[in-house]
């Protein structure tokens, strides 16, 4: 009997092996043949042998891949990545071969697809990675404007006033970074100097790692520039008029030489123009009104040489020099109205000039070591701004006896920067990555007035920060998880006049944690954690009156602390197959001493006050989503949703408040392919009303239009055409306001007509210098 059980027990465990359908998977990685570096991001897919497809995943950072849950049978395996032919090959799963081991798949480049300088894909993606959102930049977000900032319009969570200043989840305390590196202009003026054309992709880094300053209360843009290290002599050229109440113009030359063991880079760029806006705010209280008319001037040229030496495959030397030079500034009129006593109106006549010249200087030495992604980098960054200013104010329609003045102003900057980065993948789960930074800043600012009411002023202003971080991360079949941490020791020293205003000097650690969770090849779930700071900044802490009528005087706070915010975040990703995918996410910031501008009423009727102050604290929470979905092979959509809610404590006046706001903001983009040389856009945005401790702000929104046409061999030229603010509705509006009444529109030039140019040349293999992807990075080739 027991032989008859056994003898069953073994028969029944054969049927059920014999009737159930083995599964197996599919491993390996994949890296570049020339150049033995692991090619991200690559597309893997399993054809059965009909061509129908049957599953498919993308490369890792590191080039590997896992394909799961693949039944017995016969299948076409490849891989394909942009600039390199495709590989493929046959693979066969049965019951003794479910574990198919490819082991490195070397990519060969394809010549003939590398002639174009650089590859741009038809339509924006959005990518979620463990500690960033990624958009990568298509051509039908390159139709939609000359510049960085008309493209920052179309970006999920991303808001741009008519000024251009950039705001992150509602949060102007956003660090603006290019090729993973802070310049020293001002980032308005910079993201107009980048043509769209040059854009690769931006990323939103909301909670970021460790390894980056910790600087920006909501976090990080990077805007990753193209770049180009081909062999032999490429370039691409770039041109465009905007035509509104003024016309602008703008222009970028971008070359390379490649040949032997050098990469020579060069770039010259300039925009010019002028741009109108205008403004005016009613305070009922006093039953007053100023109003203002003002025209930015713009001339601004830029050029970057720089060479990289590849000395041989471990070791790159690169060094290069950056300037840039800006003439402009507001001109105009501002006039204001008392009601009740027309004796005390006045109009103040205003014309403000600023000349300045922006230089860096930079050194990167890079060594890669024998195990792959083992390196240690050490880079040194020098720069040096100067700027003069000269102010002329005069006055007409008065009866108030206001003297005219000009106001001379010269402010000289340098900032040091050297860095050394380590990496280590300890093992194939495993890596470790240490780095130590110092950033060494001065600044001086003689100011000079023959204003009777004002003091001639000398201000110097010192900061230098020391750092160390570490960070340690582990990838699992379904679990990737980094911890890590920044030590910082700060100091700061603020002198006028021979006096010392401000000082600070403290330690504080800055920790970072990300977990993600994969548990198939569609779904991504992941929860971070970080830290980070916003210190004052040189004019928030500056005494000297910054701009000033007589109802008007600006001037910074040198008694201001630091700002700390704890931020939690949680993200989800969808993929759809080839249609494309859904982002979303919940966050949550809390922030202590939050520094803020204050409105204060000044000694006489109608006249205002502004400075800086620390509030009580901000919470803030919200959610986002945002997708790209192809419909049809003719029209594909990016569209997003935000929803933002906060509580603010502070000042208003001399009393404490509290101010419970929510807004939400609302944008899509449409790309319709007529041909596969024409194209048309279209983008709508919407935000809703939304207020502030000083202001209740009405809601906005926008429309735009599109059209995009490309020609020549290989489509190497494009003309790119925009209607921007097509019914003329882009303005801010005031509809209320604290401690005092406020009621006003703000208007920008928004209702434009661009068209742009551009053309790429040249051709060859490429061999791009590898460069690591933090704050403190940058790269050959490209503007900035």
């Amino acid at each position: 009997m027991r032989q008859l059980f056994f003898t069953f027990l073994l028969f029944s465990s054969w049927v059920c092996l014999g009737f159930t359908d083995p599964v197996g998977q599919i491993s390996g990685s994949v890296i570049d043949q020339e150049l033995n570096e692991p090619i991200p991001y690559a597309t893997i897919i399993v054809n059965d042998m009909e061509g129908n497809l049957v599953t498919g995943i993308t490369s890792g950072d590191d080039g590997t891949f896992v394909l799961e849950n693949i039944k017995a049978g016969d299948y076409l395996f490849k891989v394909q990545f942009i600039g390199y032919k495709t590989y493929t090959k046959e693979i066969h799963i049965d019951r003794n071969n479910t574990n198919i081991q490819i082991g490195q798949i070397k990519l060969e480049p394809d010549v003939a697809m590398l002639d174009e300088t650089v590859v741009i894909a038809e339509r924006t993606t959005i990518e979620q990675r463990v500690d960033r959102k990624v958009i990568n930049i298509g051509k039908d977000l390159m139709t939609t404007g000359a510049s960085a900032s008309e493209i920052m319009v179309n970006i999920p969570t991303v808001n741009v006033d008519q000024d251009g200043n950039i705001s992150l989840r509602g949060n102007s305390n956003v660090r603006i970074l290019v090729d993973g590196k802070p310049t020293n202009m001002d980032p308005a003026q910079l993201l107009k100097q980048i043509p769209s054309t040059s854009i690769k992709s931006i990323e939103l880094i909301t909670n970021p790692s460790a390894k980056y300053n910790p600087e920006g209360m909501s976090g990080i843009i990077n805007i990753v520039l193209h770049k180009n290290a081909n062999q032999g002599f490429n370039g691409n050229l770039n041109t465009g008029i905007t035509q509104g109440e003024n016309t602008r113009f703008n222009g970028n030359l971008d070359m390379n030489y490649r040949t032997g063991k050098f990469n020579f880079y060069g770039n010259l760029g300039g925009n010019f123009g002028e741009r109108e806006n205008g403004g005016i705010i009613l305070l009922p209280d006093s039953d007053s009104r100023q109003q203002f008319k003002i025209d930015g001037r713009n001339e601004s040229y830029l050029y970057k040489i720089g060479v990289d030496f590849y000395l041989d495959e471990k070791n790159t030397f690169s060094v290069y020099t950056n300037q840039n030079y800006f003439d402009g500034g507001p001109i105009g009129a501002i006039s204001f109205t008392d009601f009740n006593d027309p004796s005390r109106n006045f109009t103040q006549n205003l014309d403000a000039n600023f000349k300045n010249t922006n230089s860096s200087y930079n050194f990167l030495y890079d060594h890669d070591f024998e195990t792959e992604g083992h390196e240690i980098q050490f880079e040194v960054d020098f720069n040096d701004f100067d700027e003069d200013e000269l102010t002329s104010v005069d006055f007409n329609n008065n009866e108030l006896d206001f003297t005219p003045y000009v106001d001379k102003v010269h402010e000289d900057r340098t900032n040091f920067t050297g860095n050394i980065d380590y990496i280590n993948p300890l093992s194939e789960v495993s890596n470790l990555e240490i780095g130590a930074e110092a950033r060494l800043l001065e600044t001086t600012n003689d100011y000079d007035t023959s204003n009777p009411d004002f003091l001639d002023s000398e201000y110097n202003y010192t900061r230098d920060i020391y750092s160390f971080y570490t960070t340690f991360g582990q990838n699992f079949e379904k679990w990737n998880y980094q911890i890590g941490g920044r030590l910082e020791s700060y100091n700061v020293n603020a002198i006028y006049n021979g006096e010392q205003v401000y000082e600070d000097d403290y330690v504080t650690l800055y920790p970072s944690a990300f977990l993600s969770y994969t548990p198939g090849e569609k779904n991504t779930y992941q929860l971070s954690y970080s830290r980070r700071v916003d210190r004052p900044g040189f004019s928030q802490i500056n005494p000297i009156r910054q701009v000033t009528s007589p109802r008007l005087t600006v001037a910074g706070n040198p008694e201001l602390d630091p700002q700390f915010t704890n931020s939690l975040e949680f993200n989800y990703t969808r993929k759809l197959g080839k249609k494309g995918s859904i982002t979303s996410g919940l966050f949550f910031r809390r922030t202590v001493d939050e520094i803020n501008q204050v409105f204060q009423e000044g000694e006489e009727p109608g006249s205002l006050f502004l400075t800086f102050t620390n509030f009580g604290s901000n919470d803030a929470y919200g959610a986002e989503f945002s997708s790209n979905y192809k419909f049809t092979d003719w029209w594909s959509t990016n569209t997003s949703f935000e929803i933002y809610g906060q509580t603010i404590s502070g000042l208003v006046g001399t009393e404490f408040a509290e101010i419970e706001n929510t807004a939400f903001s609302f944008r899509t983009n449409h790309n319709f392919k007529a041909t596969e040389a024409l194209s048309f856009s279209l983008f709508g945005f919407y935000r809703s009303k939304t207020k502030d401790l000083q202001q209740d702000v009405d809601d906005l929104y926008f429309l735009n239009l599109g059209a995009r046409y490309s020609f020549l061999e290989d489509n190497k030229a494009t003309l790119s055409l925009n209607f921007n603010d097509v019914f003329d509705t882009q303005e801010y509006r005031v509809i209320g306001g604290r401690p005092f009444e406020q009621i006003g529109t703000f208007k920008g030039e928004t209702q434009t007509v661009y068209l742009g140019f551009s053309y790429r040349f040249g051709g060859g293999k490429n061999k791009a210098l590898k460069r690591k992807n933090r704050d403190d990075d940058n790269a050959g080739g490209g503007i900035f």
